[in-house]
């Protein structure tokens, strides 16, 4: 599903402060796999993540997505494929916008655009029953601002949001970093089960070493802008928490 080969990537190539983040990343990531990202800040985990949605493009090697090369295709043309959560709850949601309108607006990401929303009682039903799935109570709240909205709640909605279009990957940017321990465990839970029930290809960065050991079906580590590990499922059912703690001793 997504590729890379020989993958470099600088910033401010040929001035004093150049920096390479990813030198010759080679990896192969299936269709319907969840793939964990670990590594310490500057490891190049958010440069690769970068690199797949498109808000940067490689120095040199080849990205391919679906058995296409990316390498200049821009971000807004690859939401074709994959969508986007990030850190920041207060990111990829319009706080003005009701629950349900921002649903809509999630729904049309993929198709051509009009002036009108389009909020019949058949989707609005579809989203109740969606949201409803979260077990926060929101189905009977969806005319409520988004922007009303607790941080746990938006990241929540979100997720859902996500897969509103047809997407086939799922980018997740530490997704849980700015949320208390129960919003974080609701999101995470979602986003498993959004993963296996939509067959998604998903990939999370992610500095929680427990959650990267109790989701996904493997595990890559970078350092220095390389893959030093690349669990399997196999070996990453058997891996121990402690074990993934020694990576960064």
């Amino acid at each position: 599903m997504i590729e890379f080969n020989h993958i470099y990537k600088s910033f401010h190539v040929g001035r004093p402060n150049e920096v390479t983040a990813l030198q010759d990343v080679n990896l192969h990531i299936a269709a319907s796999e969840f793939l964990i990202l670990v590594g310490s800040n500057g490891s190049g985990k958010s440069t690769l993540l970068n690199l797949i949605a498109g808000n940067v493009f490689p120095t040199s090697g080849e990205i391919k997505i679906a058995g296409q090369n990316v390498n200049k295709l821009p971000e807004y043309k690859r939401s074709q494929w994959l969508a986007r959560v990030f850190q920041n709850p207060l990111q990829g949601t319009a706080p003005e916008l009701s629950i349900v309108e921002n649903f809509r607006l999630a729904s049309l990401r993929t198709s051509p655009k009009t002036l009108k929303i389009g909020l019949t009682a058949d989707f609005k039903k579809e989203i109740s029953d969606r949201v409803a799935m979260l077990g926060l109570g929101l189905e009977n709240k969806l005319q409520q601002a988004m922007g009303s909205l607790s941080g746990g709640q938006r990241q929540a909605l979100s997720l859902l949001m996500a897969v509103m279009a047809d997407i086939k990957i799922l980018l997740l940017d530490e997704p849980t970093a700015a949320l208390d321990p129960r919003s974080a465990e609701i999101v995470l839970k979602t986003a498993n089960k959004l993963i296996k029930d939509y067959s998604i290809t998903a990939i999370m960065i992610t500095h929680n070493l427990k959650d990267a050991h109790q989701y996904g079906s493997r595990i890559i580590q970078l350092h220095n802008g390389e893959i030093v590990r690349d669990i399997e499922k196999d070996k990453k059912e058997s891996l121990s928490y402690a074990d993934m703690y020694e990576w960064f001793i």
